[in-house]
C-alpha cells in the first residue's frame, strides 16, 4: 500500500460539516440523549388519510364524504410508501377519522362501547390491514376523538342503552360519563368522561388494549382542549389525555400519542408531559376542490408557529399538519408555494406526514419529497426560528451542531421582492461559504450577507458556514454513480444523515469535483470505519492510488482524513473503492485547498 501523503483524523464531528473544530453542544436536548427505539426520538414521516378524505376534487371521494378511506385505498398508498419512500425514511400509515363510520358517517360501536371498523370500508378488519402493513416494513396509525361518543350509547340518544365496559366486571357506560350528560370535544358530539370514576380509565384501556392487539404505533386523539376556541371545564381534556397515555403505555409497545387540534399553548407543560407531538392550529386542508390552498391554510403557520418554536426538541415536536406537495394541480399551489411549503415543515422539525395520493405523484413533488438534504435538516432535531416576524419577507435561521447555520429565505408577499440574510443579523462571522440547499449548488464566499430575489410566495434554502470552508459532495448525491455490491444506508452523524458502504465489493463515483486550475490538491474524505481498511481513489478514470486510513473509532462514528490528489481545471470525479479487500465507508469529500 502508498502510505498516505498528509492525514490528519477529526473524530466526532457531525451531519453537515466535516472540517475544523468540534462545536460545542446545543442549548436543547439532542438526539442522542434520547434512546433510539424512543418513540418520536426524531419527527416522525409517512402519510395520512384525511387531506384526501376532506377535498372534492373529481374521482376522489365517489361516495361522498370521506368515503376516500378504505382498506383498498390504504393497500395503494402503502404499496408506494413501501416501494419509494421508505428509502427516505417515509414509513407511518396513519388512518384517520371514519374508519369506524358507514358510508353516511355514522359511527359504529361493539357491545362494549368500542370503535368498530365499517365492515365494508375494511372487509378483512383494522387488525389484518394493520399486519399487512406491517409486513412491508411500514407503521401503522389510528384515530379516534376524545370523550364517549354519543352514539356508543345507541343512534336513539333519547333511549341511550348502556353497554358493559370490556375486561373490567361491573362497569358500564353508565359509570363514566356525568349525570348531567355534558358534552365535550371540538364538535360537541361525544360526552365528557369523568376521570374521577374508577371505570373510566378501564374504558380507555378496554380501546387501547384493543389498539396493541391491532399493533397500533401512532394515535391521534383530535378534538383536544383546552382549546379550539372554546373555554370552560367541560373542554378541558387533559384527564382524558394522561388516560390514554397510560392506556397506550400499559400496551408495551412505543406509541406516539399525537393531541389536535389547535391546543393551548398554556397548557404547554401538561403536553410536554403526556404528548410527543401537539397541533397549534386549525387544519391545514381547505375542504376544497383542491387539498389546500396558499391562503387556506398554508400561508398561516408562519405566524402560528413562532411561539411554539421553544418547546420544539427530541421527542416533542410541533405539528403544522400534513404536508401536500406532491400532486400538482390537485394540491392547490404553485411550484414555489409547494417548495416553500417543505421549506418551512423541514426547517423547523416539524413531522412530515403526506397527504396527497401518493400513487399520483408528479415528478416535482417526488423530487422535494426525497431531497436527502432537505429531509436530513429535518431530522436534525435543531428547528430554525424566525429572526422577523410579521413581515412580507422573513429569514428564518438555526445554527447547526458543527457550527454552519442552516437559512430559509421567505417571501411571502404578492409580488417578487428581495429577501436579505445580513450575516451579522445571524450571528455569522463573515466571510462565510454558502450553498443553495434545494438546487444542490455550492455559490461561492460570501463577506458580509446574501440576498436573493425570491419570487411571490417562493424560498431559498441555505446552508452557510462560516470561514469560507467549501461544502463538497455528498458520496449519496443522485449525481454519484455505484457499481456492483455499493449501497447507500442510513448514518445518523453523516452529512446529510446517508454514507456508501460495500466498497470492497463494488465502487462508488462522485461527479461534479470543480476546481479552478490543474494540480495538487488537498482534498478532505469524510468516512466511517471501525477498524484500519483503504481506499483505492481514482481520479477521472485515471488508475488507483491506494491510501490507508485508521479507525474512525466505530462504526457508527464519522472521522475526516485528508489526501493529495492531482485535479484538473473544471469537473472532476474521483472514484473510490477497495477490490478483494475491505475499504471503509464514504460520507462525501471536499476540496479544501
Amino acid at each position: 500500500m502508498r502510505s498516505l501523503p498528509r492525514l490528519l483524523l477529526a473524530l466526532g464531528l457531525v451531519a453537515a460539516g466535516l472540517g475544523g473544530a468540534a462545536q460545542a453542544a446545543p442549548t436543547v436536548p439532542t438526539l442522542a440523549a434520547l434512546p433510539a427505539d424512543a418513540p418520536a426520538v426524531r419527527p416522525y414521516m409517512g402519510w395520512s388519510s384525511w387531506s384526501l378524505q376532506t377535498t372534492s376534487y373529481p374521482g376522489v371521494n365517489p361516495k361522498g364524504r370521506a368515503s376516500f378511506l378504505t382498506e383498498a385505498n390504504v393497500l395503494k398508498q402503502a404499496e408506494v410508501l413501501a416501494r419509494d419512500l421508505k428509502q427516505y425514511g417515509y414509513d407511518y400509515v396513519n388512518i384517520d377519522a371514519g374508519w369506524w363510520h358507514t358510508w353516511g358517517w355514522v359511527p359504529q360501536f361493539d357491545e362494549y362501547g368500542r370503535p368498530k371498523a365499517d365492515a365494508e370500508k375494511f372487509p378483512r378488519g383494522i387488525k389484518w390491514l394493520s399486519e399487512q402493513l406491517h409486513r412491508k416494513g411500514l407503521k401503522f396509525g389510528i384515530y379516534q376523538p376524545v370523550g364517549l361518543q354519543k352514539e356508543a350509547f345507541g343512534l336513539d340518544q333519547a333511549n341511550r342503552r348502556n353497554f358493559p365496559i370490556h375486561g373490567a366486571p361491573g362497569c358500564t357506560g353508565n359509570d363514566i360519563v356525568y349525570p348531567d350528560w355534558r358534552t365535550t370535544n371540538g364538535w360537541d358530539n361525544a360526552y365528557k368522561i369523568d376521570f374521577a370514576k374508577p371505570c373510566a380509565q378501564k374504558y380507555i384501556d378496554s380501546i387501547t388494549t384493543m389498539f396493541g392487539d391491532w399493533q397500533v404505533d401512532f394515535f391521534k386523539l383530535d378534538g383536544v382542549g383546552p382549546g379550539l376556541w372554546k373555554e370552560g371545564p367541560n373542554y378541558d381534556n387533559r384527564p382524558d389525555v394522561a388516560a390514554w397515555r397510560k392506556g397506550l403505555d400499559k400496551t408495551g409497545r412505543k406509541v406516539i400519542l399525537e393531541i389536535s387540534w389547535s391546543v393551548d399553548i398554556k397548557a404547554i407543560d401538561f403536553w410536554k408531559e403526556h404528548a410527543t407531538g401537539w397541533r397549534i392550529n386549525t387544519d391545514v386542508e381547505c375542504y376544497c376542490p383542491t387539498l389546500v390552498t396558499w391562503q387556506n391554510s398554508v400561508d398561516d403557520r408562519f405566524a402560528d408557529l413562532p411561539q411554539w418554536l421553544q418547546h420544539t426538541r427530541p421527542g416533542q415536536w410541533h405539528d403544522l399538519d400534513t404536508l401536500n406537495v406532491g400532486n400538482g394541480v390537485m394540491d392547490g399551489l404553485t411550484p414555489e408555494e409547494r417548495r416553500s411549503y417543505l421549506t418551512l415543515w423541514a426547517v423547523t422539525n416539524a413531522p412530515l406526514y403526506i397527504g396527497d395520493d401518493l400513487t399520483q405523484l408528479d415528478s416535482f413533488g417526488k423530487s422535494l419529497l426525497t431531497n436527502r438534504e432537505v429531509l436530513a435538516i429535518n431530522q436534525n432535531g435543531m428547528p430554525a426560528k424566525p429572526v422577523r416576524t410579521g413581515v412580507d419577507q422573513q429569514v428564518w435561521s438555526v445554527k447547526n451542531a458543527d457550527g454552519s447555520h442552516t437559512v430559509a429565505l421567505f417571501n411571502l408577499g404578492g409580488a417578487k421582492a428581495p429577501v436579505d440574510a445580513v450575516f451579522a443579523e445571524l450571528g455569522i462571522t463573515g466571510p462565510a461559504q454558502i450553498r443553495d440547499v434545494w438546487a444542490g449548488a455550492d455559490l461561492g464566499t460570501f463577506q458580509h450577507g446574501f440576498t436573493a430575489e425570491v419570487p411571490t410566495h417562493g424560498t431559498r434554502l441555505l446552508k452557510i458556514t462560516s470561514g469560507g470552508r467549501p461544502t463538497g459532495v455528498e458520496a449519496e448525491a443522485a449525481e454519484s454513480v455505484l457499481t456492483g455490491g455499493a449501497k447507500v444506508s442510513d448514518c445518523a452523524g453523516c452529512s446529510g444523515g446517508r454514507k456508501v458502504g460495500d466498497l470492497g465489493n463494488g465502487s462508488v463515483t462522485l461527479h461534479g469535483i470543480t476546481v479552478p486550475r490543474a494540480g495538487g490538491y488537498t482534498v478532505r474524505v469524510g468516512y466511517v470505519s471501525g477498524d484500519p481498511r483503504a481506499f483505492a481513489v481514482g481520479v477521472n478514470g485515471a488508475a488507483n492510488i491506494n491510501f490507508d486510513l485508521p479507525p474512525t473509532g466505530g462504526w457508527g462514528t464519522p472521522g475526516v482524513a485528508e489526501i493529495v490528489v492531482r485535479l484538473k481545471a473544471g469537473a472532476n470525479s474521483l472514484k473510490f473503492s477497495n477490490p478483494g479487500n475491505h475499504a471503509p465507508d464514504l460520507d462525501r469529500v471536499e476540496v479544501v485547498r
